[in-house]
């Protein structure tokens, strides 16, 4: 992404959709997200937003994951979803890990609408989930899986 341009509650209409929204949850079109219940990333945390993707394999990555960390033995799904409000880059990933916000990572304290699910989506191998469920485990020993939220 050569030309960042920061995505804020203020300034983001700039940001062509699709969304994509990956999740354990088995949702129906029509569904509303909404901020105010448990993360999937971290027992016991209330989400005070609601974080989407405009790339379908940041999406791919929240939907093993939060399958893989629920203990469900299943692939996730993944959602187109339209925001229903403003959002701004998530700040997890945006400046942090990454330069800018190649992820095309968003979040929103707004509802998101579910339009329909993305059947088709290629997963991570085991081997490289594996991996990134490793390093998480990693981060959490040292107490520095921080969610900025």
């Amino acid at each position: 992404m050569s030309t960042y341009s920061p995505v804020t509650y203020d300034h983001y209409a700039h940001v062509d959709g699709p969304f994509y929204h990956g999740t354990k949850a088995v949702l129906e079109p029509g569904a509303e997200l909404v901020p105010g219940y448990g993360s999937n990333f971290q027992d016991g945390r209330i989400s005070n937003n609601i974080y989407f993707t405009a790339v379908v394999e940041t999406a791919a990555w929240g939907a093993e994951l939060a399958s893989a960390l629920a203990g469900t033995g299943e692939r996730g799904h993944i959602y187109v979803v339209e925001p229903l409000g403003p959002f701004e880059d998530d700040p997890n990933v945006t400046n942090k890990r990454f330069p800018g916000n190649p992820t095309q990572s968003y979040r929103t304290r707004d509802p998101l609408r579910v339009v329909r699910e993305l059947e088709e989506w290629e997963g991570h191998s085991p081997e490289v989930l594996k991996g990134m469920l490793d390093s998480l485990a990693r981060l959490r020993e040292q107490g520095l899986d921080v969610i900025e939220d």
